[in-house]
């Protein structure tokens, strides 16, 4: 059974396995090809999100098999202007794929937007990456945009398509934050 639940910093070393997993593969699609970082420097990070209102990790847990199998980071853009706004990464192991787990994760992001204020979630997402995408579209996610060049990879510059998802207006609050 999968559970989508926060991050724990037990789950650190799961984490760390699926990210070098997704990055093995042939897809390429993470921003890195070298190492994520490890398992202590993930365990010291997500003890730092549980710590901080504005931002948060999500998990597919198998629990018939005890690992982590999808991961959902998000994290409210800083900018007074633009504090409205959170960005997120998503990734899931290849055999979980096509399962709802990506979808049930996504929900999950939204559910924290509304009890975060956040009223728009954005990412990014390699144009070649044609099942994210229609993930993506599939939940709601528009278009907004491509960042030509945003991101050096293996040392090319690769572009980078932004895609948002407004959450209906009146979702959540404001956040709470002096000027």
């Amino acid at each position: 059974m999968i559970v989508v639940r926060r991050a724990e910093a037990q789950d650190a070393g799961g984490l760390v396995r699926l990210a070098a997993a997704v990055g093995r593969e042939p897809g390429e699609w993470l921003l890195t090809t070298e190492t994520w970082r490890s398992a202590a420097d993930e365990r010291r990070y997500l003890k730092a999100v549980r710590r901080h209102e504005d931002a948060a990790v999500f998990v597919a847990f198998d629990e018939d098999d005890s690992r982590v199998v999808g991961r959902l980071s998000l994290a409210r853009d800083p900018h007074p202007a633009s504090a409205h706004v959170a960005d997120l990464g998503l990734m899931v192991a290849a055999s979980y794929r096509r399962q709802g787990i990506g979808r049930s994760l996504l929900a999950r992001a939204v559910t924290w937007a509304e009890a975060s204020g956040v009223r728009k979630l954005e990412l990014h997402v390699f144009p070649w990456n044609e099942p994210a995408i229609r993930l993506y579209e599939s939940f709601g996610f528009e278009h907004e945009g491509v960042r030509r060049g945003h991101y050096s990879r293996d040392g090319a510059d690769v572009d980078a398509l932004l895609m948002a998802y407004h959450l209906p207006s009146g979702s959540g609050s404001p956040p709470s934050r002096a000027p």
